[in-house]
């Protein structure tokens, strides 16, 4: 028993013994200082560093973490509190591979790292710029190289599918500096130590882009390359860079309550990474570790990358790590299985096709299925359609047309497939009462005015009149026409016994025309003089007519959803028609009032409706027939349930005015009107076509 004791103490020894000579790095002390208002942090390993290590930070909560490959925790302890400036404490996590080093913040903030010799040069300097901080204030992105000549090969843009606006860089190298800020309204990007190609001197104009970026200007300044992005509107920006390209993204701010839902398809808490020429699956060790999530990488995945990210959200990350090393992702629940494309494409089609073997061979079983509201042939075709098989290649399905019922063979999985298709299509059709109502609305106005005006001379009737044409003896009509025997007026014939004379006599007759089998009223008036030999005489007849009428058809129709109905009311109107062989033949023709409407039932509760109504009657006849007064419209509208549209509207006014009137007497001011007749005809017609439509529940009742 001891000597297994011994043997195990032993093999522990040397599995440490063999971890310690496998990481030959350790971190040996730590120290932290102020300097300028700046505070700096000292990281001691055993060995010099070759870079500096993968870091990324956090802004809730505010972290900034250091990875050490091949490391271990020399200091005898996990944690040390500073409460030096903005650090509150460190964290030194020792793991199979690596060593963590966590700086804990009281408030995000801009770091810089710097490696000298054995000693890892940390400084934590003032808050990071946000896409809203006033201009002047420098986010170091990246720290380049003061020793090295860099350039810029390609200046792009492109629009994102959020619509932001995306200006992409291509660096020579992936030491460039990059340094961003906000100047007013617009954003600054510094790239140090770097030359620009005399035809990448230009500035885009990119506002057919539909982004918030108006403009992108880079020009040489000096021993650097400045970039002026000028924006538009409320916006955010992030950047980071993949390799040698550098990405900075100006994305619309949705000024929402729920704006973290409407960032588009990215919606992970954001993060900041820097890596410098790191494994890939190193970094996707520190998006697993960020995010809780379990990621398996596959074996085939390898190479490095260099990572520059700031303020991105961590699936947005995750994904141009992806685009970059021709990668993809399958995720299940917290599990993301991470290999390349063509990897796992051919992982997914030797699944396909190991399934299909496995149904070819599977035992098919048979099933009935009751349908309750749906036919069973109908649903028999559906399931058998050869364009679009929902059985299997063994599958069948028969009807029994009697209990309507069908019944399926295949294989479990697929049953269980057309279980649930039949359960989401045998279900009550929801059904629509469509009312429809067309007013027709007339109104007329009549007014007719007319004089009879007349002189007469009765000299004659005493003995004749001295210059008389015709001497005297005439009579005093009953009507007020002064007439001798044989004359007419403009309304009768009066025959009397010849008188001696013919008196002299002058008429206007323009009287008022009857209305609606009414005669007109008149007014006279006669002026003679005392001795009554000569008159002069006047009426004034007139007749007014005002009419209103109202007809309303309201036909309505009860309908199944999608189903088209029609309703109809009217007469038939025979016709002769010639046949082919010259005979012919009597055929109909329908005047009614009818009402054709397919309403489709919306996901939201409303219904769209194809609607045809018509209101014919029967007119005049002519010659050749029965006229057939028709009133028609056709169209399409969306209605709310239990709401009313109007969908079609006529309306007509006619105005006629006839005067008939003595030429050159009628004319004359105020006295013109004894010598005219007038006649005044106001008509107005109004067709309006209503659509009700109301969704009725299973029990038929109005919902």
């Amino acid at each position: 028993m001891k000597t297994k004791m011994l043997l195990y103490v032993c093999a522990l020894w040397l599995a440490g013994l063999g971890l310690a000579l496998a990481q030959a790095n350790s971190i040996e002390a730590l120290d932290v200082t102020q300097q300028g208002g700046k505070t700096l942090v000292r990281i001691t390993t055993k060995e010099p560093l070759a870079a500096v290590p993968p870091n990324f930070a956090v802004s809730n909560p505010a972290r900034i973490a250091f990875d050490f490959p091949n490391t271990v925790n020399a200091l005898g302890r996990a944690s040390q509190d500073v409460g030096q400036g903005d650090l509150r404490s460190m964290n030194v996590v020792q793991g199979t591979d690596r060593t963590r080093v966590v700086l804990n913040l009281r408030r995000p903030v801009a770091h810089e790292a710097t490696v000298d010799g054995r000693n890892l040069l940390i400084t934590l300097s003032e808050p990071p710029v946000a896409a809203t901080a006033p201009g002047g204030q420098v986010a170091r992105f990246a720290a380049g190289r003061a020793d090295t000549k860099h350039a810029i090969r390609d200046v792009d843009f492109r629009r994102g599918r959020g619509g932001e606006g995306r200006v992409v860089v291509d660096l020579s190298d992936t030491t460039t500096g990059i340094d961003i800020r906000q100047q007013g309204q617009n954003i600054i990007v510094e790239f140090l130590q770097t030359a620009l190609p005399e035809n990448l001197r230009r500035r885009l104009d990119v506002v057919d882009f539909g982004t918030p970026v108006n403009t992108v200007a880079a020009f040489q300044q000096g021993e650097n390359v400045r970039m002026v992005i000028e924006p538009k509107g409320q916006w955010e920006h992030t950047a980071y860079q993949s390799d040698t390209q550098f990405v900075l993204e100006v994305k619309p701010v949705v000024l929402d309550a729920s704006r973290a839902a409407q960032r588009g398809r990215y919606t992970g808490e954001k993060l900041s990474l820097n890596f410098q020429n790191v494994e890939v699956r190193a970094v996707l060790n520190v998006i697993a570790d960020f995010t809780d999530l379990n990621i398996i990488t596959s074996d085939t995945v390898t190479g490095n990358i260099t990572l520059r990210l700031k303020d991105v959200p961590w699936d947005q990350a995750l994904d141009i790590i992806l685009q970059t090393r021709g990668l993809d992702s399958r995720r299940s629940g917290n599990v993301i299985w991470i290999a390349p494309r063509d990897e796992l494409a051919t992982r997914e089609k030797l699944a396909l096709e190991a399934q299909q073997q496995i149904s070819d061979l599977e035992q098919t079983r048979t099933e009935s299925f009751q349908m309750n509201y749906q036919k069973a042939i109908d649903v028999q075709k559906l399931l058998s359609d050869p364009n679009q098989r929902i059985l299997s290649k063994r599958g069948s399905a028969v009807v029994d047309t009697r209990t309507n019922t069908l019944f399926v063979q295949d294989t479990p999985s697929r049953l269980d497939e057309v279980r649930k298709l039949l359960a989401k299509i045998d279900v009550p059709v929801r059904q629509v009462m469509i009312e429809a109502r067309i007013v027709e609305a007339n109104e007329t106005f009549s007014r007719n005015l007319g004089v009879k005006l007349g002189y007469l001379d009765n000299r004659g009737l005493r003995g004749g009149t001295p210059g008389s044409p015709l001497g005297g003896g005439a009579r005093i009509l009953p009507s007020g026409n002064y007439l001798g025997s044989g004359e007419q007026t403009a309304n009768t014939t009066v025959s009397q016994p010849t008188p001696t004379f013919i008196p002299d006599t002058q008429n206007v007759v323009l009287p008022a025309a009857g209305l609606n089998g009414f005669n007109a009223g008149s007014l006279s008036l006669s002026i003679f003089n005392s001795a009554m030999e000569r008159f002069l005489f006047l009426e004034l007849s007139a007749l007014e007519a005002d009419g209103k009428g109202k007809i309303i058809s309201s036909p309505r129709v009860l309908t199944a959803d999608q189903v088209e109905a029609v309703i109809e009311q009217g007469t038939e109107i025979p016709y002769q028609q010639a046949t082919s062989s010259g005979a012919t033949s009597v055929s109909f023709r329908k005047a009614n009032l009818a009402l054709k409407v397919k309403p489709q039932i919306t996901p939201d509760g409303n219904v769209i409706m194809t609607i045809d109504v018509n209101k014919d009657q029967p007119g005049a006849t002519t010659p050749a027939g029965v006229q057939i007064s028709t009133k028609h419209v056709k169209t399409e509208v969306l209605v709310e349930n239990g709401g009313t549209v109007v969908i079609g509207g006529i309306y007509e006014q006619n105005d006629r005015t006839d005067i008939t009137k003595v030429p050159l007497l009628g004319d004359l001011p105020l006295l013109g009107w004894l010598f005219k007749n007038n006649s005044v005809a106001t008509g107005k017609t109004e067709l309006l076509v209503f659509i009700t439509p109301r969704i009725m529940n299973e029990r038929l009742s109005i919902r």
